[in-house]
């Protein structure tokens, strides 16, 4: 009789073929990510990380992107997840939401905040806010991608949505260059208080010096983090191939690794995996 074992997850990747028209935020200053990139470049990765799949997330501001990434994960169970993209200010967002509404695999929405003129200000707007609750009333989760500069903003938006599981992408995106960690963490303390607001480990890669390499100015980001936290509310997350322009997976891996090494077994576990099962209702073993 096989044994059965927590997933241990991903929580946070994308998947594209590349098209400059569609992928507009992939500059020239990033010739690696300018290619294809599939589940069947990711799984030998995850193979070889020890991962049992992943979360797939939008990476374009279209609802053909959630359609394709539902259609990946029909092909691919191991990406036990989908965060897609939908237009939340839609006056139809509730008929829109309704045609995925067998799409079991559909966990969460994600719009990039980041990119908008004043993301501030667009999590202000009545519309977004009003689609926000619409999705936490039908157990969706919503994943808030900004920079650092955003998460006062970000933190007034989730003390207002309390009704389901919120996420931060890539740690609020810190300014690691620049240095700016005690701001960051006393920015990020407000959020990491609400307790229906998760965080995911990810992002941070891209966010040091790309050149370099060097990931040893990141770790006091990712043990922030776990401080303010807690493992029972942080995921994995890799951002492949995103993470590509700093580093190469297992990398990537090894340093998150590197940081939680020493907390218990059973942290460990939430953290690269049981979280993400909890927070997106991912049946948490595999036989």
């Amino acid at each position: 009789m096989s044994s059965r074992h927590s997933l241990r997850l991903d929580a946070h990747q994308h998947f594209w073929r590349y098209d400059a028209a569609r992928y507009p935020w992939i500059t020239g200053d990033m010739p690696a990510l300018r290619q294809d990139f599939q589940p069947d470049d990711l799984r030998p990765l995850l193979d070889r990380a020890g991962l049992d799949g992943c979360i797939a997330v939008q990476a374009r501001a279209c609802k053909t992107e959630t359609d394709r990434l539902l259609i990946l994960a029909h092909r691919h169970p191991w990406i036990r997840a989908v965060v897609g993209w939908t237009d939340l200010r839609s006056a139809r967002l509730e008929p829109s939401l309704e045609q995925w509404a067998d799409a079991r695999v559909l966990r969460g929405f994600r719009h990039q905040l980041q990119d908008e003129p004043v993301p501030a200000v667009w999590m202000q707007d009545a519309a977004f806010n009003r689609g926000l609750s619409t999705l936490q009333r039908k157990g969706l989760v919503y994943e808030v991608l900004i920079k650092a500069r955003d998460l006062p903003a970000a933190t007034r938006l989730c003390q207002q949505h309390d009704g389901h599981h919120l996420v931060l992408d890539h740690l609020g995106k810190p300014d690691v260059q620049a240095q700016g960690l005690r701001e960051w963490a006393q920015q990020l303390a407000g959020l990491a208080a609400l307790p229906h607001v998760s965080c995911k480990l990810s992002g941070l890669m891209t966010e040091g010096d790309w050149q370099s390499r060097d990931c040893r100015p990141l770790l006091p980001y990712l043990h922030t983090a776990l401080e303010l936290f807690g493992a029972d509310r942080l995921m994995f997350g890799s951002d492949w191939p995103v993470c590509l322009l700093a580093s190469d997976y297992i990398s990537t891996c090894a340093l998150v690794e590197q940081a939680v090494q020493p907390l218990s077994t059973s942290e460990q576990a939430a953290i690269w995996g049981g979280t993400a099962c909890r927070v997106y209702g991912i049946e948490g073993v595999n036989p």
